[in-house]
């Protein structure tokens, strides 16, 4: 069974405006910039890692209370809090044998924010 396909709008004749062509390249980010980017944006594509960022965004968590939070294994929270460190999205502080994670910042915050503003529009 084929689905249905949307048909989008485009250019009648072939018609290159070098101007535009010019500025908006000029004004692209290098490739470098763009794999770093797609980097970031799989990190966030797994929903285990997006849970521990929502959870640890309401309050600092140690390990126990953000794998009670989520009904998820110790071990399970310890492998994305590594992911998520070596990709400085969270941050932790010793408060005696507890470490407490973190949002590494407020762009952290406010993109996940965002993202969530935007599914829910």
């Amino acid at each position: 069974m084929e689905k249905n396909k949307i048909k989008l709008p485009e250019c009648s004749l072939h018609e290159i405006h070098h101007d535009t062509v010019m500025r908006v390249g000029e004004s692209l980010p290098a490739d470098e910039t763009t794999y770093d980017l797609s980097d970031f944006f799989k990190l966030l594509g797994d929903s285990t890692r997006l849970r521990i960022l929502f959870a640890i965004d309401r309050e600092p968590l140690c390990v126990c209370d953000i794998a009670e939070t989520l009904s998820m294994t110790k071990s399970a929270v310890s492998h994305q809090l590594k992911v998520l460190r070596q990709s400085d999205l969270v941050r932790y502080r010793r408060e005696g044998k507890n470490v407490i994670y973190s949002l590494a910042d407020d762009h952290v915050r406010d993109i996940i924010e965002k993202a969530l503003e935007h599914i829910n529009e």
